[in-house]
This record gives structure tokens, C-alpha cells and sequence, in this order.
């Protein structure tokens, strides 16, 4: 069966892309441009495969779609900024299969112009073709929230920026098949400016309530009591929680590099959350020394070290560097996740231990990293002797929190 939707790159954009797609009714062919590393189970890939996805391992293949979507990933670059590697490969992968009148839309995180200045070139030049005139070249910001029951790919927006009217047309098209909704922008540059303000959006208003947990904690103030009271505000606010850190694969971008000026507020944001697993691992050096023990030598268990609740993606989850900083420190870390099978530190492995509650009970310090569902965190408050909270998650008084 011919597929009509090619999704090159197969991590956290593509795949939940093609199971959209797929769920939709569309034949959808997978193409890699790297290690897969998306949000999904493998029950959950099992159905796909059951429901018109396959994967394609004849770049040939990408030739015979209408429609192309570049979900690429795009990590952090030495130079702090997006690396374009993953997406450059795609492009070119696929300039050399494009036929006419196929439309390609890039949803990979990139900055603005990238998809006119970067990947518009790349795809002309392989293939001969002209964008806008002979295919059709478009940008749509990803709104993949992984493990989100309430905001599903049906129910959620999609922005569409095209080169042209016609190839604003022509993505949203598409991708009416696919949600409720279509928002149209004035070009790409809007489109891609538009994933810019999301995403730091996020990274800036976790930075704010992570300064305030620092505050609130040396002035003795509930930072959770005054959150909870907060959003009962109907206008102007927005709740956010803190944390250990940021993980996630949406990079922050300060457009160092891209733009006359950076954006400062992004750049402080980024210094705020990169402190976040210091200060955790301070807040746990603290507590053992106010219950007569050393860091040195003390068992601590970290439960949940995955960037998300529910979720087996480690991508940036900061257990690794509260884990690591506390080995340093001389302590004894153990861990417990049920989505991670095995876990390294440092290139040293992490003892997993099975019998959480007896884990627990052992441990000199308990610190809760993730909250996922299966913890049962009133029961865990009662065996820990030492339990540090770092998402709010415990009731009211039987935990110390972040």
C-alpha cells in the first residue's frame, strides 16, 4: 500500500507525528536520520505498525509521498544553539527522491529563517525543483506534549507558515486531517518565531518559580501553599511548579549567534534552571547534616530519573548530574524507576533497587526526582527516614520539599 505521508526522523517530533497520522487514517512511511529516541511504547508502536505505519530503509521510498514532514531532531550545538546536522541530513536525503507538487514541512525546533535561508536551498539544489513553484515548503512549529492525557494532537492547534499563500494552503491541508484546528501564520519566519516564544516561555516561567523555591525556603514560606492559592487568580497568571531542573529535548533559545541580539531573559532562565541540581543536591547535604549525618558515606535513594512522569525518555532529566554530584560528594546512590531497567553514572553503573518501600526504609536520605504514577507517595513518606520532595508531590508536612 503506497504511503501518503513520509515523516523523516523518528525521535520525539516524528514519532508521535506518524501516530497521529496513522490514527488519522493516513498511510505513513518512517524514515530515521538517527537512533530513534521517541516518547512512545512498545505496545504503542505495535498498534502502529498494525494500522498503516512501516518503516522505509530505501531512501527511494520518500519519493512516492505528497506529503514529507522533517521532524529531525535538533540538540544543543557547541555553540549552545540548535545543531541543524540531523536536519541538514534529511533534507538532503530527501532532495534527491523530491518529485513535483509534493509538499515538504520542516517541524523540527530551529531558529527563524531557517526553513527560507537553510533548508529551502538544500532541498532546490538536490532536487532540481523550485520551492513554491514546483513543491510546496511550509513550517509547523511540533506542540508534542509526551504522556499528556487532556492536549491530544487532535485537540490541539497546529501552526502553519508556508513560502507561499499556496503552500500554506497546501500544509494545512494536511494537516486538517489531523486536528480540529489550523492556525495560519504570514510566513515560516512566524511560524518557526512562534515555537521560539513557546518553548522559552516554558523555560523562563520555571526559571521564575525555581528563584522563588530558593526564596521562599530561606524566608520559611510555603512556596507550594502560596502557588496553590496563585492560580486560583482567573487573569494574568499562569501556574508553574518547580523542580530539580529542566529536561525535555526543546532546546532554550537565546538566538546567540542568530540574531543582532540575544535574548537576555532566555540567557538568565537557562542560568536559573542549570543551577537547580546544585541547589537539590545543597538542600540534601543540608538535611543529612541537621539529622546527625554526612553526605560521605550516606545511602540515597533517587526515585524517578526520567525528564518526565510516565515517561522511559531520560533526554536532560537532571538526575544524572544531582546523582553524579552527590557520588562526588562520597555518598552511596542507589536508584529506583520503573521505566529504567539499567542506569550509568560517572561510566559506573547505579544500583536499581527492586523493593522500593524496603529501599526506602534503608536509605539514609529518600530524594523524589520524578513523580510518577505508580509511586505510592503516602506510603513512601511513612518508610523513608529522610524524604526530600522536590515536585510537591507528598502531602502536606510529611516530606521536605524542594
Amino acid at each position: 500500500m503506497p504511503a501518503d505521508l513520509a515523516v523523516i526522523g523518528l525521535g520525539p517530533y516524528g514519532l508521535p507525528l506518524a501516530q497521529a497520522a496513522v490514527a488519522a487514517g493516513i498511510p505513513t512511511l518512517g524514515y530515521a536520520t538517527g537512533p530513534e529516541a521517541g516518547p512512545l511504547s512498545p505496545a504503542e508502536l505495535r498498534r502502529m505498525h498494525a494500522t498503516g505505519f512501516r518503516r522505509a530503509t530505501d531512501p527511494a521510498q520518500l519519493g512516492r509521498v505528497r506529503t514529507a514532514v522533517i521532524c529531525a531532531p535538533t540538540p544543543r550545538g557547541a555553540d549552545g544553539g540548535p545543531d541543524l546536522g540531523q536536519v541538514e541530513a534529511a533534507a538532503r536525503t530527501l532532495a534527491g527522491r523530491l518529485r513535483p507538487n509534493t509538499t515538504v514541512v520542516l517541524e523540527s525546533p530551529v531558529p527563524p529563517g531557517t526553513t527560507e535561508d537553510f533548508l529551502r536551498p538544500l532541498l532546490e539544489e538536490g532536487s532540481g525543483l523550485r520551492a513554491g513553484r514546483d513543491f510546496r515548503l511550509a513550517y509547523s512549529p511540533s506542540r508534542v506534549d509526551p504522556g499528556n492525557r487532556a492536549h491530544t494532537p487532535a485537540g490541539t492547534p497546529k501552526v502553519i507558515g508556508g513560502l507561499t499563500p499556496a503552500c500554506t494552503e497546501s500544509a494545512a491541508a494536511f494537516y486538517g486531517r489531523l486536528t480540529d484546528k489550523v492556525v495560519r501564520a504570514r510566513g515560516p519566519r512566524e511560524a518557526e518565531a512562534v515555537q521560539l516564544l513557546e518553548t522559552n516561555f516554558r523555560h523562563v516561567n520555571i526559571a521564575l518559580v525555581n528563584e522563588m523555591a530558593v526564596l521562599c525556603h530561606e524566608l520559611g514560606v510555603d512556596l507550594w501553599d502560596v502557588i496553590r492559592c496563585a492560580e486560583t487568580k482567573p487573569f494574568g497568571f499562569q501556574a508553574f511548579r518547580p523542580g530539580p531542573g529542566v529536561g525535555g529535548h526543546a532546546v532554550p533559545q537565546d538566538l546567540t549567534g542568530h540574531a543582532s541580539r540575544a535574548l537576555r531573559m532566555v540567557e538568565l532562565a537557562q542560568q536559573v534552571n542549570s543551577r537547580m541540581p546544585g541547589y537539590v543536591v545543597q538542600r540534601a547535604a543540608t538535611l543529612l547534616n541537621e539529622h546527625g549525618k554526612s553526605a560521605r558515606g550516606a545511602r540515597v535513594l533517587l526515585l524517578g530519573v526520567t525528564y518526565k512522569a510516565d515517561l522511559p525518555d531520560q533526554q536532560g532529566a537532571p538526575a544524572r548530574e544531582i546523582a553524579g554530584r552527590l557520588m562526588e560528594l562520597g555518598a552511596s546512590v542507589s536508584y529506583h524507576d520503573p521505566y529504567v531497567p539499567a542506569w550509568s553514572v560517572l561510566d559506573r553503573p547505579v544500583p536499581r533497587v527492586d523493593s522500593l518501600y524496603e529501599a526506602a526504609a534503608a536509605a539514609d536520605l529518600t530524594i523524589l526526582l520524578q513523580q510518577h504514577r505508580t509511586y505510592d507517595l503516602q506510603g513512601l513518606s511513612v518508610k523513608a527516614q529522610l524524604l526530600l520532595d522536590t515536585r510537591g508531590a507528598t502531602p502536606t508536612g510529611a516530606a521536605h520539599r524542594l
